[in-house]
């Protein structure tokens, strides 16, 4: 996926926002993916996985990416491809398991989505995290993440 077509996705997300009212957060949240449009230009499709290490430990308090262990927040280990809410022996928020039910899978468009705000995008989930403001660091972010598959 290329980072332009990633970067229009919060363009278009703040867009639908802005039709729902509350004027000052919809100005926002379409300024902030104004930003975000006009700073993709500049992030590379692969993503720098030592970066995003560095970027994870904000996620590492609750997350593991290195084990099939579940903490807080489920295993993010082999996350890409992965169909949503289906780590074994983890307790999802019934928003996050219902948002799953049509067989969705975490592919780099969906994940980028969901770190940028995961609130906004399922709202209901138990993860308290704000989300990512910065492509880089969703990009690089997703490099670790796919560093860490197992076999790599």
């Amino acid at each position: 996926m290329t980072t332009y077509r990633w970067a229009l996705k919060p363009v278009m997300m703040a867009v639908r926002r802005s039709c729902r009212g509350n004027l000052s957060m919809s100005f926002r949240a379409v300024l902030l993916s104004l930003c975000l449009l006009l700073a993709a230009g500049s992030v590379r499709a692969d993503g720098d996985a030592a970066a995003g290490a560095q970027v994870f430990r904000k996620c590492g308090a609750c997350h593991s990416a290195t084990e099939a262990e579940n903490r807080v927040g489920p295993s993010l280990m082999g996350i890409l491809g992965r169909p949503v809410a289906t780590v074994p022996d983890y307790n999802y928020s019934s928003a996050m398991a219902s948002f799953g039910e049509d067989g969705k899978l975490w592919d780099e468009g969906r994940l980028s989505d969901y770190l940028l705000s995961p609130k906004s995008m399922v709202p209901g989930t138990k993860m308290t995290f704000a989300g990512l403001r910065k492509p880089t660091d969703i990009v690089n972010l997703i490099a670790y993440l796919k560093s860490t598959v197992v076999g790599k």
